[in-house]
């Protein structure tokens, strides 16, 4: 069974019929028929002008903080955020930027915050250029930022004249939880989340379960920027219109299936509240369980006993452990994860 990451998803039967019937062309060319309906049809999702379609989330992050930012500037984030932690430096090395980051409430940060890290306009200083944010949280356990909070940023973002950016990697799941909140469409909410942010870049490849890409939104003429530096990047494709197809397909067919995974999370961590092993779980919304192992509990020693009995999943560093849900995960393995955890002692 695999808890690692929503990573692992395979594309379904559905999925892989779009994919064999998909028209393709050149991308570089932007003749592409698959990618540029792909693109077309994200972008009115989100209520933007544009979008890019590129071989991954780290990509379309890069590629917003390098067309936001120039050498020198100040990039404010979270300090576990996806775009600092997992990415390899790639803000210093494809931005030539600084990161300013600030500890968040399991990955966000609020308007007081941001505003207490923005530099004076100061020749000793770097320019505050650009805050980006993250939704759902991957350290912070698929925590989904409140709107309300989004909108005070960008409020605040416009006052010191800041772009703003946001990391959706698993923004659909977040718009599933936020449906579930208020028994609204996720479509409408995908219109709300579109109205505060410069850029958005949403992966496609996770939960939703595209073998391979994520799309960047934003103004036309920030993705006709976008494209250039995808190219720099090694990021323009060819007949990617076969990727695109089972994209597109998951963006129309397999949001809403999203709301099994969030709630196959929610037994796993009810079963861990149980267990006698565990110090703390951080609060479940979506598909990413993390909790805390007891401090007499030797992590490498139960994720090797997880392992045996079939299970993979993840450290976080120390005693944190994570398990991700996703559509390769069914209700009986759920079920006999469940029981396994129960079993360790």
């Amino acid at each position: 069974m695999e808890f690692r990451s929503d990573t692992f998803t395979l594309p379904t039967p559905e999925m892989r019929d779009a994919m064999f019937s998909a028209q393709v062309g050149d991308d570089v060319f932007q003749e592409d028929v698959s990618i540029n309906a792909l693109q077309e049809y994200s972008a009115a999702l989100f209520g933007f002008e544009a979008a890019l379609f590129c071989p991954s989330g780290t990509m379309t992050n890069q590629i917003a903080i390098n067309v936001h930012t120039r050498p020198g500037d100040e990039v404010i984030c979270e300090e576990g955020s996806h775009v600092y932690f997992y990415e390899g430096g790639g803000i210093a090395k494809n931005s030539g930027s600084q990161v300013r980051l600030i500890a968040g409430d399991r990955g966000r940060i609020t308007a007081e915050q941001i505003e207490a890290c923005i530099n004076p306009d100061d020749p000793h200083k770097a320019r505050t250029r650009l805050v980006s944010l993250e939704n759902t949280c991957n350290r912070g356990g698929g925590s989904c930022y409140n709107l309300s909070e989004i909108n005070r940023i960008k409020t605040l973002c416009e006052t010191h004249d800041l772009s703003l950016h946001l990391d959706g990697a698993r923004l659909m799941n977040a718009l599933i939880y936020y449906s579930q909140q208020d028994g609204r469409p996720w479509q409408e909410h995908a219109k709300e989340w579109g109205k505060p942010f410069d850029s958005i870049s949403i992966c496609l490849s996770k939960g939703l379960g595209a073998p391979v890409g994520s799309i960047l939104l934003g103004s036309r003429e920030f993705i006709h920027q976008a494209r250039r530096v995808r190219k720099v990047m090694g990021g323009g494709m060819r007949q990617a219109g076969f990727l695109a197809a089972a994209a597109h397909f998951a963006l129309e067919h397999q949001v809403n299936r999203l709301q099994e995974d969030h709630n196959h999370a929610l037994l796993l961590e009810k079963t861990l509240l149980q267990c006698s092993f565990v110090q703390s779980i951080m609060p479940v919304e979506t598909n990413i369980v993390i909790f805390e192992l007891n401090p007499e509990i030797n992590p490498p020693q139960f994720i090797q006993f997880m392992n045996q009995n079939g299970i993979k999943l993840s450290s976080m560093g120390g005693s944190k452990i994570r398990l991700v849900t996703h559509l390769n995960v069914s209700p009986s393995e759920i079920q006999q994860a469940c029981e396994i955890l129960l079993q360790f002692k």
